[in-house]
């Protein structure tokens, strides 16, 4: 491994750390930059978790000292996310997901309609949703989500997001919170099956998770004090990107290429 190939992970890490705490979708820059560099797809599904792992830590630690984070409701939505990231990871080992990326950017897109033209249903947390009891409709709706991180995690944040706003009654910015808390405890489990199935680059990994620390701290803190509106920009940018990407409006992998060339 050569100097450019370290700073290329390191940089893209911090962008990675920076989009994930924020809003979700940053897994297509790691995967891409895996690819470039040479991993099979597995495997660079498989090495994103560990940096996932350690930004995660970073950004729960920061929303725990901002007193940002409930952990007894997170934990309780967290429990079938862990459930379905195992099954998910399972079936990520052999995956063909064109034609779900295309359905999957159509999913981002709308969300954008409902963050612009519905924001007061979207932005502003209900304080009765929040003190309710998790329900089964939660608890089937997290596990389906914890499937979908487990097998691919490209923009789970999005989703996670969605749940913990329309379905459970958080703001933008606890629900951040609560999101790298849920990513936090699945993860470890869904990267285990990659490690089973030696579908795990350690080296790749553990140095691109120094950016993606970098990005998580500098993200957590802006999240908090910027608050909502900042948040939902950010958001916003990352989907109309992810969805071009998904879409085949441009090659993230090339662009990246490009520049390392250069």
């Amino acid at each position: 491994m050569n100097w450019i190939e370290v700073t290329a992970l390191i940089v893209s890490g911090v962008f990675v750390g920076f989009i994930n705490t924020l809003a979700g979708g940053g897994t297509i820059i790691s995967m891409a930059i895996f690819l470039f560099l040479g991993l099979p797809i597995d495997v660079a599904n498989g090495t994103n978790r560990i940096a996932v792992i350690l930004q995660n830590i970073t950004s729960v630690s920061t929303f725990s000292q901002k007193k940002m984070l409930d952990f007894n409701k997170g934990t309780r939505l967290a429990i079938p996310a862990v459930i379905g990231s195992l099954l998910g990871a399972w079936l990520a080992v052999d995956i063909n997901k064109e034609a779900f990326e295309k359905a999957f950017a159509a999913v981002l897109l709308l969300m954008i309609f409902f963050m612009v033209f519905k924001p007061s249903n979207y932005l502003k947390g209900r304080e009765d949703l929040m003190k309710r009891k998790v329900t089964w409709v939660q608890v089937l709706m997290f596990f389906l989500i914890g499937f979908y991180g487990g097998f691919v995690q490209v923009g789970v944040g999005y989703f996670l997001l969605a749940a913990l706003v329309i379905g459970a009654g958080f703001d933008l910015v606890r629900a951040n919170a609560i999101k790298v808390w849920i990513v936090l405890l699945y993860t470890p489990f869904a990267l285990a099956v990659f490690v089973y199935h030696g579908a795990v680059n350690w080296k790749f990994g553990l140095i691109h998770a120094i950016g993606n620390i970098i990005g998580a701290y500098i993200a957590s803190h802006l999240a908090v004090q910027k608050g909502i509106v900042f948040v939902k920009w950010v958001i916003i940018i990352v989907i109309i990107i992810t969805s071009a990407q998904l879409f085949g409006l441009f090659d993230l992998k090339e662009v990246i290429g490009f520049f390392l060339k250069k």
